[in-house]
């Protein structure tokens, strides 16, 4: 049997697990999660099948951004614990076979980072061109900015000098000048050093405004240019790092940003046009956006990866519909006006949005396992984890972890409940019917469900590295993907109705006596003489089929 030589891509099955460390387990009992938390509970994300750990920023930080307004790249937010203790968390998750990336945050800096106290005390500072300034006053452009009504545009008089700069987010996070290669100098610098500790990459943030201006379009150029020169900075450092990137553009634009058939620049990018076209699927319950997004994804070498994911840390963002799509979302999952972000998104999670519905839970993990390209999951998606709306802003979806329903603030922390760095959900959603310990001991629960994908994910590595055909089915309804890799094969099919229904399938090329076989559920589905298959699908139901030839002695 032909094994194509993987190299040293191991992010191309991984299965990354994003958590914020302030509300993950608080283990000094200060309020505030650490990371000697994170490595008492490496051993359970181990057991969940989790292989890469994605921290959300761990730096010293001015607290108007939950983290992003990072004042310090060289050190660690000392509620969280030491450097010594950052350290240990990366052994011990090394350890366990696990590996570990950081935000890497650099489009901007806090309005308290040494450099921009510098930078605007004088216009003679040695650090002013680390930021991007004018000095005439500029048009007012709301909607310019990253968060239309929390901003009136993308520029901020500062009194010192009576100029303006530029900040493509909040007006307490400064841009940095990365058209200025000693700012580029000292982002190299910061990443080796963090390569040093043990890490083995960065999610790199808001890439497309890395190089702000004006005019963002003319530094379109060197914006590639500089993600070719990160690169390869990072690969001499250390050959299997991975930079994954936040990149939410039109696919024509994201091809760019994998570098094409070089693949130089970056190593993954997130699908947002994917995930937004979930949510409009199931509002639908009609597969056909899934299919047109997935069918839409331009092909790539075999050095790139597409990032999937049903939730991340912000907004949910639904930019990339049409106003009447992001409406039937709206409508479907967001009808309130508080559950909703910037006019753009929901700040929700998924169990919420769905009603609770564990058919239709299950379903959408099932499929997120099963797209092609690398899971990434946000902490407490695997337990169905809700929100508080109560929570300003995009700190609705960063509420913490629960892990028991006994212990005080969930598990969480053993601190006074008014000195956690957030509340707890309450209701519902509340850890006394959402919590890790229960489920557990539940073979039937979310988090037994969700372990179930995740190894069966490791054990198909069509997922991450092979072709992906979308199937012509006669049932709207139902996704259907055919998986093609050296001499294996998959079928999946996720149906976005409660009808049950009967998929034919017609595979051509297949020996006589070839066979479907579940991977989740066991049992078969024979394939006759011409290529046809008939495979029944629950409502809301889902199957992993592996093409099994005769005489095959692959495990099912």
């Amino acid at each position: 049997m032909k094994i194509t030589d993987t190299g040293d891509l191991w992010w191309k099955t991984a299965i990354v697990y994003c958590l914020d460390v302030k509300t993950f387990l608080d283990w000094d009992s200060d309020g505030v999660g650490d990371f000697h938390g994170v490595a008492q509970r490496v051993d359970y994300l181990a057991s969940l099948g989790v292989t890469c750990l994605w921290l959300m920023p761990i730096h010293p930080a001015g607290h108007s951004d939950d983290g992003y307004d990072i004042v310090d790249y060289y050190s660690v937010d000392g509620r969280l614990g030491s450097l010594g203790d950052f350290v240990e968390m990366v052994r011990v998750a090394r350890d366990r076979g696990m590996r570990v990336i950081l935000d890497l945050v650099v489009q901007h800096t806090s309005d308290g980072h040494p450099w921009f106290q510098d930078s605007r005390a004088s216009v003679e500072s040695p650090f002013r061109d680390f930021y991007v300034w004018r000095t005439d006053s500029p048009p007012e452009r709301p909607s310019e900015n990253a968060f239309p009504g929390a901003e009136q545009g993308v520029w901020a008089r500062d009194d010192a000098t009576g100029h303006y700069y530029r900040h493509q987010f909040y007006s307490h996070e400064p841009d940095l000048n990365l058209t200025n290669p000693e700012v580029r100098d000292e982002i190299a610098k910061l990443a080796g050093f963090w390569l040093e500790l043990g890490i083995s990459g960065f999610r790199v943030d808001a890439v497309p405004f890395l190089l702000s201006g004006e005019d963002p379009s003319e530094g379109h150029e060197e914006l590639h240019e500089y993600l070719r020169e990160l690169r390869a900075f990072l690969s001499r450092r250390k050959g299997d790092s991975v930079l994954l990137g936040e990149v939410n553009l039109p696919r024509e634009d994201q091809i760019e940003y994998f570098g094409g058939d070089e693949a130089n620049e970056l190593t993954m990018q997130f699908d947002f046009i994917g995930m937004q076209a979930l949510y409009l699927a199931l509002a639908r319950s009609d597969s056909g956006p899934v299919r047109e997004a997935l069918r839409g994804r331009p092909k790539l070498v075999a050095d790139s990866q597409w990032a999937n994911f049903v939730r991340n840390h912000d907004e949910l963002t639904l930019d990339k519909l049409s106003d009447t799509e992001r409406q039937e979302v709206f409508d479907a999952f967001g009808p309130e006006e508080r559950m909703q972000a910037y006019g753009r998104g929901l700040r929700r999670r998924l169990p919420p949005m769905l009603d609770g519905d564990q058919r239709r839970i299950r379903m959408v993990y099932s499929l997120l396992f099963a797209l092609p390209g690398t899971p990434v999951l946000f902490y407490g998606e695997e337990i169905g984890l809700g929100e508080d709306l109560d929570a300003d802003g995009r700190l609705a979806v960063r509420t913490p972890m629960q892990w028991s329903a006994d212990a005080p603030n969930a598990g969480f922390s053993a601190a006074a409940p008014d000195r956690l760095v957030a509340k707890v959900v309450e209701g519902r959603f509340g850890p006394e019917n959402v919590n890790v310990e229960a489920q557990r001991q539940d073979p039937e629960s979310l988090l037994s469900h969700i372990n179930h994908l995740a190894h069966r994910y490791r054990e198909c590595p069509e997922l991450g590295w092979g072709d992906a055909e979308v199937l012509d089915l006669a049932e709207s309804g139902v996704l259907g993907l055919l998986y093609d890799w050296e001499d294996s094969g998959m079928v999946t099919l996720h149906n976005f109705t409660d009808a049950s229904t009967t998929v034919s399938l017609s595979l051509d090329g297949l020996p006589e006596g070839t066979l479907l076989v579940d991977l989740l559920e066991g049992g078969d589905s024979a394939v006759s003489s011409d290529g046809h298959a008939e495979v029944p699908v629950d409502g809301y139901g889902y199957r992993w089929l592996r093409i099994t030839p005769p005489g095959s002695r692959r495990l099912r």
